[in-house]
């Protein structure tokens, strides 16, 4: 099916020609008919799965259908609450690239920044606003951001949401907006408590499931390599210095690992941020810019960054350590294998992860292949990353044969061996 036959007007079709875009997603091919005909929607899709486009296109088709018959000041029409800086912007990007033929103002505001500018764009006038929930709380209670007009509201990663805290902010901004809207709801897993909050703000919605709940893509190729503590260090030199492994983005539980784990690695030669909570927002952002253009190899981020960082072909996940909550895996190496692309997730295991191993495959009901062919399985090795890259070992090793890497005969696949 093509996005000409659901229906979209033509200025959005020409920005979505020229984004390359040409048929819709399974989530994109059934919430955008019924986001158009003005339902409530419940939709549960795993990350990757183009699920900002599924909201984006149709919100923007119906702001500019209200424009074209409503004349009145630029009120905000729209809104998307977001829990993360990073995907609140990324999001953005993508109403500019969808709605840039179509005359319709939005901006996005977040925390971590002055407000400076974000008031000024919203005294211009917007229709459509991305928010994180604490930022739109405080400009709410400043009386600079009214929502009366409000004719759209959409909850983005709503379990992400709740897991951070933010379900009393988005009660009160869902206070302020008026009964009478549509209700926009997506999240990527159906916990209890996400299905009270969804009970509780939508009318009659339609339900869209994509895929089975916490389920991994087929394209990303996953493996685990068993480790003892004190030699992770060591073998993430020895895959980012002996394996073809382009670009790499690493998961940390703790801020504090993610900027020890970015110290050592730039001390070893190997260029690398971190980017977690801690971070001032030009911070994050001037990493993530260098990580898209490639100027750094590695990227070393906490949990708060599993939803809200979209590469273009990024090729590797390495789970540091493994998330103690087993749907944030699912997220964690969602950032690979997108849009259809191969990607190869790796997660380094100790023992006292075994626990958190065994609630991964149980929810993903997928057994993840074990890697044991890597020196660090048993023996034991010094920590320190800059002289482990140097032992006698490391140096006349040749490279193995694309253990970690792409198959020549099967393109994106990976080589494991399961060890019973």
């Amino acid at each position: 099916m093509s996005f000409e036959k659901l229906k979209i007007i033509e200025p959005i079709l020409k920005a979505l020609r020229n984004e390359g875009y040409s048929n819709p997603t399974p989530i994109q091919e059934q919430s955008i008919p019924i986001i158009l005909q003005r339902k409530d929607l419940f939709g549960c899709a795993q990350t990757g799965t183009g699920k900002t486009a599924a909201f984006a296109i149709p919100v923007l088709q119906l702001i500019h259908e209200h424009k074209q018959t409503v004349k009145q000041p630029n009120t905000i029409k729209a809104l998307v609450l977001t829990p993360t800086r990073e995907l609140a912007m990324q999001i953005q990007e993508s109403f500019e690239a969808y709605g840039k033929f179509t005359g319709i103002n939005h901006t996005v505001v977040f925390g971590g920044v002055s407000q400076w500018t974000q008031v000024n764009a919203l005294r211009r006038g917007v229709d459509i606003l991305v928010a994180t929930p604490g930022r739109l709380l405080d400009l709410i209670n400043q009386n600079v951001v009214r929502l009366g007009d409000l004719k759209l509201l959409v909850l983005d990663e709503a379990d992400r949401m709740l897991d951070m805290g933010f379900v009393n902010d988005v009660k009160k901004i869902i206070a302020k907006t008026p009964r009478q809207k549509q209700t926009l709801f997506f999240s990527a897993t159906m916990a209890p408590d996400i299905r009270r909050l969804a009970d509780s703000l939508l009318i009659n919605p339609l339900k869209v499931e994509v895929t089975p709940v916490a389920t991994t893509a087929e394209t990303i190729q996953q493996a685990v390599c068993f480790v003892e503590k004190k030699n992770k260090p060591a073998l993430l030199l020895h895959l980012l210095t002996n394996t073809d492994i382009p670009m790499a983005l690493v998961f940390t539980r703790t801020k504090h690992g993610a900027d020890r784990v970015a110290k050592e690695l730039n001390r070893s030669g190997i260029r690398a941020e971190a980017i977690h909570g801690n971070k001032s927002q030009q911070a994050r952002q001037k990493a993530l810019h260098q990580f898209r253009l490639k100027q750094i190899k590695v990227l070393v981020a906490t949990d708060i960054a599993a939803r809200g960082i979209d590469i273009d072909e990024l090729s590797h996940v390495i789970n540091f350590e493994l998330p103690n909550v087993p749907e944030t895996y699912v997220h964690r190496i969602g950032r690979t294998g997108r849009a259809g692309a191969s990607g190869i997730a790796i997660s380094f295991c100790d023992r006292e992860e075994k626990a958190y191993l065994k609630d991964i495959q149980k929810l993903t009901s997928c057994l993840i292949p074990v890697e044991g062919d890597h020196p660090f399985k048993d023996a034991p090795v010094n920590n320190d990353l800059r002289k482990q890259a140097r032992t006698p070992y490391e140096m006349a090793k040749p490279k193995p044969a694309k253990r970690f890497s792409r198959d020549n005969k099967r393109p994106g696949r990976f080589n494991t061996r399961v060890v019973q």
